[in-house]
């Protein structure tokens, strides 16, 4: 699984790392990722995702279904 948020479609950034000296280096930064098992509802079964937290807060409001088939 790549670092991609299957719900919101959030990826990698790219940013500076500013020193004390403000000297600046490239750098990532990583979307906030959680493997959780959640279940569909649609087809009874539990589904593993590695899912950003914002996209886990779009599964509870809306449905797993729902959220997935928005992105």
């Amino acid at each position: 699984m790549s670092r991609i948020c299957p719900v919101t479609g959030r990826g990698r950034h790219k940013a500076n790392s500013v020193s004390h000296a403000n000297n600046r280096t490239r750098r990532w930064q990583m979307p906030n990722l959680r493997r959780k098992r959640i279940f569909d509802e649609t087809t009874g079964q539990w589904v593993r995702l590695k899912v950003s937290t914002r996209g886990l807060r779009t599964i509870m409001k809306k449905g797993l279904s729902k959220a997935l088939a928005k992105a």
